[in-house]
């Protein structure tokens, strides 16, 4: 299936004293271009189910690969769905420009009743629109 892009903003104070984008904000691109893979429309005009009301990061990964400097061309941040379960489902991503890879990231999450202040068991809809950019390719 295809995955997300998320064209993501590189800002003068995500810089460290080093001159290259600080690893902490790389968390904070992740987090944009998940935000945005589950509230935005999808090519063919499908919403998002719930998703977007009540979701936990569980569990993040990183792996830095090329150091990203800033510059004024936002870079692209890939997302796609790796594996779905009852009440979690597995997020990859890769943060790139053509022919470098700056990051490689995982994270798992689960869905959330804000409501009832629990966890909650995915709808049907829910991992239906999640397939639409599943992916096998796990990052390692």
């Amino acid at each position: 299936m295809a995955r997300f892009h998320y064209p993501c903003a590189l800002r003068w104070s995500d810089m460290d004293a080093y001159g290259h984008v600080n690893n902490v904000r790389f968390l904070t691109y992740l987090e944009e271009a998940r935000v945005e893979m589950v509230t935005a429309l999808t090519d063919d005009g499908a919403t998002p189910p719930d998703l977007a009301t009540g979701i936990l990061v569980v569990h993040h990964e990183i792996d830095y690969t090329a150091p990203l400097v800033h510059r004024r061309d936002p870079v692209d941040v890939a997302v796609w769905v790796t594996d779905v379960g009852a009440a979690t489902f597995s997020l990859a991503y890769e943060v790139a420009d053509p022919g470098v890879v700056y990051a490689r990231a995982a994270s798992k999450l689960a869905t959330y009743d804000l409501r009832e202040d629990r966890l909650r068991r995915m709808t049907a809809s829910e991992r239906e629109w999640l397939g639409r950019y599943r992916d096998d390719v796990v990052v390692s």
